[in-house]
């Protein structure tokens, strides 16, 4: 053999070590990718009741919009979206282990758009002008249907108790149309236009209805059919965040009054009666949920001396702390119930980036049976 022949590589443990980061680092990147627990427990300073933080604030993670689908029934897992890999992409966290697992590799996701559907083992989401379904066993897509040329894709998506339809709103100059697409077979159909931007669309629970948003000014209701758009007849002002109670016959919705020194209001509509109800002030509410029977709400606060979250019970109107939020936008908190009533969702940028954390209110909230 001569002097130049090839020798026999000797690799050091550091050379080995190195290959082998590389690698992972190459495999942490894409779908069914799975993330070790972020989990800490820690007491409020506020209250001294254990808080969770679910997620990292070394990275940016959220929930989809208050108004969508993103805990299972039984409590087992959640879908959000984080920048953890880089970009912002939708992943599955096991709330029993903490596990992660990246379900998306989209260019554009619009997180606050995910939603689970009935089945619990796929969801929906826009990706940019695509509207995509996917399944999380295989991590396989379809796109169901594409914003036309011209148009672009007003704020908010929602989807039918029965996975059946997505209901969302495109805007073209001054003008906005809302949009009904059937999920199993992409068609598309306008079941109302406006002069100004529409947002929030929101599926009704048990009925062909959408609820849907003009800014802060109103909430307008139509039939799947186009028929009987109108405009509700809330209280004068204006409109918070609205959501349907859990069984449909009404909306609840916090009300903003005009003089900021005045207090922010949870109040119920009735569509069918055209009644509208105060049901509770609040301790300046900007956030808010209702467990399933609608007795107890959890509220974020903008009380700038008093960042908390916070129960109210309906009947009787008294508020109980349950953790500080200290978040730099009160709104974004967005606390949540779990299906069960036995736990507290909400986001803060407390310790950095936006994180999940959760609390338990089980002493404090009957349990309630989530819906199959």
């Amino acid at each position: 053999m001569g002097p130049f022949a090839a020798q026999p590589r000797r690799w050091s443990r550091r050379s080995v070590l190195s290959v082998f980061a590389a690698s992972a680092l190459a495999s942490e990147r894409g779908k069914g990718v799975v993330f070790a627990s972020d989990f800490r427990r820690f007491p409020d300073p506020a209250t001294e009741l254990e808080v969770i933080r679910l997620t990292s604030p070394s990275y940016a993670t959220h929930l989809p919009a208050y108004y969508e689908r993103a805990i299972s029934h039984k409590g087992q897992f959640l879908i959000c979206w984080s920048d953890r890999t880089g970009t912002p992409q939708a992943f599955r966290l096991n709330l029993k282990s903490g596990d992660w697992q990246q379900l998306t590799d989209a260019a554009e996701l619009d997180g606050s758009t995910l939603t689970l559907l009935s089945d619990e083992r796929s969801f929906c989401y826009f990706d940019g002008a695509s509207l995509k379904r996917c399944d999380m066993a295989h991590f396989r897509e379809r796109e169901i249907y594409r914003v036309p040329e011209g148009w672009q894709r007003c704020p908010g998506s929602s989807v039918t108790e029965d996975g059946l339809y997505a209901i969302f709103a495109e805007c073209r100059k001054d003008n906005s149309r809302l949009r009904l697409v059937s999920i199993p077979k992409g068609t598309a159909s306008t079941i109302a236009e406006t002069p100004w931007p529409i947002s929030d669309p929101i599926s009704r629970p048990r009925r062909a209805q959408v609820l849907y948003r003009q800014e802060s000014s109103a909430l307008w209701l139509v039939n799947f059919d186009g028929q009987q758009n109108r405009k509700l007849k809330l209280a004068p002002g204006p409109v918070g965040p609205a959501r349907w109670a859990p069984d449909g016959r009404t909306v609840l919705y916090l009300h903003f009054p005009e003089e900021r020194t005045q207090l922010n209001t949870i109040r119920e509509h009735t569509p069918d009666a055209n009644q509208d109800a105060l049901v509770a002030k609040t301790s300046q509410f900007v956030q808010f949920d209702a467990n399933r029977d609608t007795s107890v709400f959890v509220g974020a606060s903008r009380n700038k001396a008093s960042p908390h979250i916070l129960l109210l019970l309906r009947t009787t109107g008294r508020e109980l702390t349950l953790c500080e939020h200290r978040a730099s936008d009160p709104a974004l908190s967005a606390p949540i119930f779990s299906p069960d009533s036995q736990l507290i969702y909400f986001h803060s940028d407390r310790e950095g980036k936006p994180a999940l954390y959760r609390i338990h209110v089980e002493r404090f909230v009957e349990k309630t049976e989530p819906e199959e």
